[in-house]
């Protein structure tokens, strides 16, 4: 397994090396060795949800303010165009964004740190998207921006088909951008 800097501070990209072969493939998606040489404690994820989503569904922009959630974040099936955006105001890299390709084929993951929003919009007729989070969830942390915020400019590989309505009521990153300061 590679592990990669980005262009975000402090976030990692885990790129696993699967072996394939007539029966399919096998793929390490987790090795707590290789995270702690990283600097990251494998012992503190507490927590793995999924989602499963049709094509044309963007979810996001989500975070958490205060303490936030560090996370782990890949496909498990299908593809997805999976959007980072940096609100933590002391970072050398706030306010900017970064895409990435997850999918079922590489099986890389991205290592969120906490202060980030999250988001993605599926590429696949289908798409199971894994989070391995080391906080249980505080609605009160809660924090959401739109995923069209001109501010961001965040280009969406496709028109946008469907979209919750918590979503869609998102505030623009100024407002969020205020209250981080």
């Amino acid at each position: 397994m590679e592990i990669r800097r980005t262009g975000l501070a402090d976030v990692l990209l885990f790129v696993p090396a699967p072996h394939h072969d007539d029966r399919g493939l096998f793929t390490r998606t987790f090795d707590a060795d290789l995270a702690a040489a990283h600097g990251l404690d494998p012992d503190s994820f507490r927590q793995d949800s999924q989602s499963r989503s049709r094509a044309g569904v963007l979810r996001g922009l989500h975070g958490r303010i205060g303490r936030g959630e560090a996370k782990l974040v890949r496909c498990a099936r299908g593809a997805v165009h999976d959007v980072l955006v940096d609100i933590r105001p002391g970072s050398p890299t706030f306010g900017r964004h970064q895409a990435f390709r997850l999918d079922d084929e590489t099986f890389a993951h991205l290592y969120v740190p906490p202060g980030f929003l999250h988001g993605f919009q599926v590429l696949s007729e289908t798409a199971d998207v894994c989070y391995r989070i080391d906080r249980p969830h505080d609605p009160a942390e809660d924090v959401a921006v739109r995923y069209d915020d001109p501010d961001l400019a965040i280009p969406w590989p496709h028109p946008v088909e469907l979209i919750s309505p918590r979503d869609a009521a998102a505030g623009p990153w100024s407002a969020l951008r205020a209250t981080l300061r």
